[in-house]
């Protein structure tokens, strides 16, 4: 089965970001920021809590350590300080979800970071070792480094499709440093062209095979919530 995922919990303070009430109701599991980009431990707490509320699987969404610049920005950390990086992180939400009673389901990195594994193996086996202390599932792009990584440390995977951006002729994301609105039609179409045929059209018509068990969706576009909808309504059209 087909599942929708969202990155979401990136508020920080009084700084409200993403709309997570929103979006909640209409996924299947969550990718919650853990304090390196984006929130903070009561943004932890509040995300989890309501992830809990809907019966949402959680997951960890662990980041390089730039929260200026969103961990959106290339930064080169040696792969036993990122393998650091991301236990510590991912462990931060474990005891969230630990005093909820309920298990970290996945991990999935956000940001520069996942497009930089992708690219690099090295980079992808330090993630995966950090993922490997928890037991869980990495979430990743098939085919890339992301697989090869969890494949050699033992890791299970589960590949993803990305709903609301765009992919290069190369198969790589282009992610923005912020999210426009969505064009809900565009995504739709991409959405149910790839559930069907397991393609997916580059931004120069490029047709591109991808593989994926997960949809991911984000919690930032100004029309997220609407997003969320349209992209459950066509998963549950498919079935």
């Amino acid at each position: 089965m087909v599942t929708l995922n969202c990155d979401m919990g990136e508020s920080y303070g009084n700084w409200r970001f993403g709309d997570d009430e929103g979006i909640m109701p209409h996924v299947d599991c969550v990718n919650v920021a853990c304090g390196f980009h984006a929130a903070d431990p009561m943004t932890m707490q509040r995300t989890v809590r309501l992830a809990v509320q809907h019966g949402k699987a959680i997951g960890a969404h662990p980041s390089l350590p730039d929260r200026e610049g969103f961990g959106r920005r290339e930064m080169h950390l040696k792969p036993d300080e990122l393998t650091a990086a991301f236990v510590y992180q991912i462990g931060a939400l474990a005891g969230f979800l630990r005093a909820e009673g309920v298990e970290l389901a996945h991990v999935k990195p956000h940001g520069i970071i996942y497009g930089m594994a992708a690219r690099d193996l090295d980079t992808a086996r330090a993630i995966a070792a950090a993922v490997k202390v928890f037991g869980v599932p990495l979430f990743g792009m098939a085919g890339t480094n992301h697989e090869v990584a969890a494949r050699e440390l033992g890791v299970a995977f589960v590949g993803e499709f990305f709903a609301d951006l765009s992919y290069g002729p190369q198969g790589q994301l282009i992610i923005p440093r912020t999210h426009s609105p969505v064009d809900l039609d565009a995504a739709a179409d991409r959405l149910a062209k790839a559930l069907v045929s397991g393609e997916v059209a580059a931004t120069d018509g490029t047709p591109l095979k991808i593989q994926f068990s997960t949809i991911c969706i984000h919690s930032d576009p100004p029309n997220a919530r609407d997003v969320a909808a349209r992209m459950r309504q066509v998963i549950d059209t498919a079935k």
